[in-house]
């Protein structure tokens, strides 16, 4: 288990496969982002993307069950403050093949019994490409509590 002072700035880790299916795509965008694009392979052929593509709130979803899946045990993680930068740099279609990259790019002891991090997140599909990036800023218990807080480590 990782806690707050085991963490270092410039730490990476990638992991995780999950191929994106079409009925996924459809399930999901149904439900939450019915947009033609999403929902209509035959719709999809007349959109800006020129054929079916999953929604960004659906990679965003996988990216986040891909965290959990491979991630969350390793960390002393007390959730998140939120994210920044969000950006949907490619678009995922059927059959894409789904991996993660992060990187501890800031590291901020806030509360003695807590820090938070910074962490660049990145999705990346089957050719390297990244279809997804975002900075979530992650709370990490400390081993240590009542250690120096307020301070950039």
């Amino acid at each position: 288990m990782q806690y707050f002072e085991d963490i270092s700035v410039g730490e990476t880790h990638e992991f995780g496969s999950y191929e994106v299916t079409e009925e996924e795509i459809i399930s999901f965008a149904e439900q939450y982002d019915p947009q033609p694009f999403h929902t209509d392979p035959e719709a999809a052929e007349e959109s800006f993307f020129g054929r079916l593509v999953a929604s960004g709130w659906h990679t965003a979803a996988i990216t986040m069950r891909l965290i959990v899946d491979h991630r969350s045990d390793d960390i002393a993680a007390l959730g998140a403050k939120g994210l920044d930068d969000l950006r949907w740099r490619q678009p995922v279609f059927p059959g894409d093949v789904l991996s993660v990259r992060t990187e501890v790019v800031e590291k901020r002891a806030d509360h003695a019994d807590r820090g938070e991090l910074r962490t660049r997140t990145e999705t990346l599909n089957q050719n390297g490409d990244v279809v997804l990036s975002y900075v979530t800023i992650p709370m990490v218990a400390r081993r240590t509590e009542g250690a120096e807080s307020t301070e950039d480590v």
